[in-house]
């Protein structure tokens, strides 16, 4: 028998050295083993399974970032049948996919820290028995309020496991080894949601939209038995401290804003009750920055908005999340009411998105060092303000040809520009500051998507089959604030590079 490696003896105790630690976000892998069972069981698995001990537990994280993510694409294409069978309607149903994204750009970063400060074991098991249990309590929801609350229950705690996933490659694997892995990671996020709908569209088609949280569930607890298994234990971090004030008042605050657009047509935008989300809303986000000017930890360091390599990025990659986000989630919407297509063709449609942008990402660094950052953000605004407009001009008799390449052109438009902007970001603070200018920036990408999702489908709510002018008016909006994320981006100023 062959004596394991270096690597392989240091990934049972993962600790590496903090020059080997890649920041994408607040994350890092300390911990305190959870369960004290043999790490001789463990190996001896791995042995059996013929793979190495580190891509044991990279299979064990990816799959449980597997299991949290693969039900957001499907259920975009159910939010209709979902409306009606919970007597709702499309703009108040859809906060099972924005409910979901505002807590990730919330409290994700938490979780990060949360790890270094408890342990990434510990946070990953804790993080997908919840989602499991909440998953559970989604699929016998009785009205919209209820599966909301679970749905954004589940998913928050969910998105612990992509933080414990990266730091976990981070800790195990050497940087010249991390390609690969990060390759599988990449590849795990956005096929996900495409995977789910090609299996997912037909099954609920068939027996229903529960049965997507009747599957999730039990995957979820199967992973937490095997994660309590494999993944090692590791040391945790002292003195981490948490943004709790800011997390809450910014979250207040958005949810009270967002709340009063996707409410206002209802309740008249001159009423109490959009007056109140409104001023409350503002209210709240002037206590976040006084928070932030005084915090030790903040979630967002406001002096650095004073740098233009910082600014001018994320400001770029927040509009044009705007529309690229809410507008897939208009799209099924015009393909189903609009055009009258069926869920499961539907969802066979949109995974050109995803497919497109998991194509054109990994090409983005190599585009990048070419035409430096200012182009290609450039490139992918325009991008995705032709998608835009190209949607805008689908009639009745329009081609679906045309709906997958505007469906493309998002995908391409953002793997092209988020790699290049993320990197100018990164390159305008300190190495001991990549976690907190990744938190940043994951943030307001997070808030610029939730935007685009309430406002788009806000405008588009009354759209139908014959009247499609809602949703024209919605992607003509979309594209404008699109256009603003590629004026945005005119202003970056590219990383500087060597001939040749």
């Amino acid at each position: 028998m062959t004596r394991p490696s270096r690597s392989t003896e240091r990934a049972e105790n993962v600790h590496p050295r903090d020059d080997e630690t890649l920041s994408f976000d607040p994350a890092g892998v300390d911990e305190i083993g959870v369960i004290p069972w043999p790490i001789l069981l463990r190996r001896r698995l791995a042995r059996r399974v013929g793979i190495d001990h580190r891509w044991a537990v990279l299979l064990v994280v990816l799959s449980g970032l597997f299991t949290v993510s693969f039900t957001i694409t499907i259920l975009v294409v159910s939010l209709q049948r979902i409306a009606d069978d919970l007597d709702s309607s499309v703009s108040v149903v859809n906060w099972v996919i924005t409910g979901p994204m505002l807590a990730f750009g919330v409290v994700g970063p938490a979780f990060g820290k949360a790890g270094d400060l408890w342990g990434h074991k510990r946070v990953f098991v804790l993080g997908l028995l919840l989602a499991g249990i909440f998953a559970g309590l989604t699929a016998i929801a009785w009205n919209a309020p209820s599966m909301i609350a679970f749905r954004i229950t589940s998913a928050a705690a969910g998105s612990a496991c992509g933080p414990s996933a990266m730091a976990y490659i981070n800790r195990m694997f050497e940087p010249e080894l991390r390609v690969k892995p990060l390759g599988y990671w990449s590849f795990v996020s956005a096929g996900a949601p495409v995977l789910g709908v090609v299996a997912g569209g037909p099954l609920v088609e068939a027996v229903g939209w529960r049965i997507i949280f009747i599957v999730q569930a039990p995957l979820c607890l199967i992973g937490v038995v095997v994660a309590l298994w494999l993944l090692p234990g590791t040391d945790r971090l002292e003195g981490v401290r948490f943004d709790v004030k800011g997390t809450i008042a910014l979250g207040l605050g958005a949810t009270l804003l967002l709340a009063g657009v996707n409410q206002g047509p209802k309740w008249g935008w001159a009423s109490p009750l959009s007056f109140a989300c409104f001023g409350l809303g503002v209210l709240s986000l002037v206590w976040f920055v006084r928070i932030e000017r005084r915090v030790a930890d903040p979630l967002i360091v406001l002096s650095w908005l004073r740098t233009r390599n910082i600014t001018w990025p994320v400001l770029s990659q927040s509009l044009t999340n705007f529309a690229y986000m809410g507008g897939f989630i208009v799209v099924p919407q015009l393909l189903e009411k609009g055009l009258d297509l069926s869920e499961s063709r539907t969802g066979l449609l949109v995974i050109a998105r995803p497919l497109t942008y998991s194509v054109f990402a990994p090409l983005a660094g190599f585009v990048t060092i070419r035409i430096g950052e200012r182009i290609a953000g450039l490139a992918g605004a325009a991008a995705v303000v032709a998608s835009m407009l190209c949607f805008a001009l689908v009639g009745g008799d329009t081609s679906l040809w045309v709906v997958v390449v505007a469906l493309a052109l998002s995908g391409m438009g953002m793997g092209f520009a988020s790699p290049a902007l993320t990197s100018l970001t990164a390159n305008a603070v300190g190495h001991s500051d990549l976690g907190v200018i990744g938190a940043m920036q994951q943030l307001m990408q997070q808030l610029g998507a939730v935007a685009g999702t309430v406002v788009l489908t806000t405008i588009s709510v009354y759209g139908a089959q014959g009247n499609l002018g809602p949703y024209q008016h919605a992607f003509i909006a979309g594209g404008v604030v699109a256009a603003l994320g590629g004026v945005a981006a005119w202003f970056v100023r590219s990383t500087p590079r060597t001939p040749g």
